[in-house]
């Protein structure tokens, strides 16, 4: 046996921990500043102002749905207003009262008629699926155009679902677990701030956004996400890679229409009232199908956050000139040809439509995407070495699609 010792190799150097990009960590900060800014709103600002933001997270809420369709799933679709009607239908029926003569109602909890409504407006978009999963384009923005005049002219009709467009029809006022959200039941304060309907429906909006915005950035990322990607950018090699393209761009639809539902709920308990209007800017009209494709485009394309930020943008402008304009006098004609908070809101997204195409296709996902990759190469050291390109330097990761 050889007296030779054997050296015994060196022990593996330990791994540096990994440096934390301080980008995202600045960027999780802000998301959790911009959460604690939101839950104090309701203590500084007024019932007026809390009504605006509520319609803007209803904007939020329908076009991140409409970003998943259009944007990651590559289907144009102009029936968003028709699943806002589908959703606040469903559920005006089903928490409505069962013993009232004048309009149908199953009496149902408030909290399981919100489920029940995104679940009825999931199984109408998964009914257009043998649409959805042989059009594309044009053609099926077209198709799906005539699914808003079909609702238009079932919910004017069906007066003992919707009331009709004479009276509407007022649904049941909110409540959880038997707490209300409207002035009635136990009162109380908040740093010496009462919280009443206006205060609560603000926090049941933005728990409503908010698990919206998760969900949705949860699919992103996920295979059901990867397959939409791979159906929008070629559907004979996403076939061949073992995707089914009908039932992915089913799925995407209903996804869709599920998040278009919930806004359509939440829409009916703004308003505190359901009526199928038919007027140039009613509620379920064509140009609300085309404000939430503003909304996507603006954002930028597939982006989670572009799609809220374009909401603020498209469904935030009208709200906040109407509070201005009444106590400046501003915008107060009437008839035809007035300028009105609605029609100055419409040439400005309209206007900031034709920038993006234009200027930067990308939406404003892309500028802030531009911003935060050149703020990350702003803090690596000179002198260190550079490190290999990423796909998120050379191209768009899936993650970064939903950003």
């Amino acid at each position: 046996m050889s007296d030779v010792a054997v050296k015994a190799p060196d022990a593996a150097p330990p791994k540096p921990a990994a440096r934390r990009d301080p980008v995202r960590l600045l960027r999780r900060l802000g998301w959790l500043v911009l959460l604690v800014v939101l839950l104090a709103v309701p203590l500084y600002l007024d019932a007026a102002w809390l009504k605006a933001g509520q319609y803007m997270m209803i904007g939020g809420v329908g076009a991140i749905g409409l970003t998943l369709l259009v944007g990651q799933a590559g289907q144009l679709s102009l029936a968003h207003a028709f699943f806002l009607l589908a959703g606040g239908t469903a559920y005006t029926v089903l928490s409505g009262p069962a013993d009232d003569t004048r309009v149908f109602g199953l009496g149902l909890d408030p909290g399981l008629s919100l489920v029940g409504a995104v679940v009825v407006s999931a199984g109408l978009g998964l009914a257009f699926a043998p649409v959805s999963g042989r059009l594309r384009g044009i053609y099926l923005g077209v198709a799906s155009l005539s699914l808003v005049f079909l609702g238009l002219y079932f919910g004017q009709s069906a007066e003992k679902l919707t009331g009709g467009t004479s009276t509407g029809r007022s649904p049941t006022p909110f409540s959880l677990f038997g707490f209300p959200f409207t002035n009635d039941g136990p009162q109380f304060e908040l740093l010496g701030i009462p919280i009443r309907q206006a205060e609560r429906t603000w926090y049941l909006f933005l728990l409503l956004t908010v698990i919206a915005y998760v969900v949705a950035r949860a699919a992103v990322t996920s295979r059901v996400g990867r397959s939409w990607r791979a159906v929008r950018d070629n559907e004979a090699a996403a076939s061949v890679m073992g995707v089914n393209v009908i039932r992915a761009k089913a799925g995407a639809f209903a996804v869709s229409s599920a998040y278009a539902g919930l806004a359509g709920a939440m829409t009916v308990l703004w308003f505190d009232i359901l009526k199928p209007d038919e007027s140039e800017f009613g509620t379920y009209g064509i140009n609300v199908s085309i404000a939430f494709l503003a909304m996507v485009i603006i954002g930028g394309l597939g982006s989670v956050p572009g799609a809220v930020v374009g909401a603020l943008i498209v469904n935030g402008l009208p709200q906040i000139l109407s509070l201005y304009s009444a106590d400046l006098g501003w915008f107060s004609g009437t008839g035809d040809g007035a300028l009105t908070p609605i029609l100055i809101s419409s040439f400005v997204y309209g206007a900031a439509i034709i920038l993006v195409v234009l200027f930067e296709p990308g939406g404003l996902a892309a500028i802030g995407r531009r911003i935060s990759r050149r703020a990350g190469r702003s803090r690596r050291s000179p002198s260190a070495s550079p490190p290999a390109a990423s796909s998120r330097e050379t191209g768009h990761t899936p993650e970064e699609q939903g950003r």
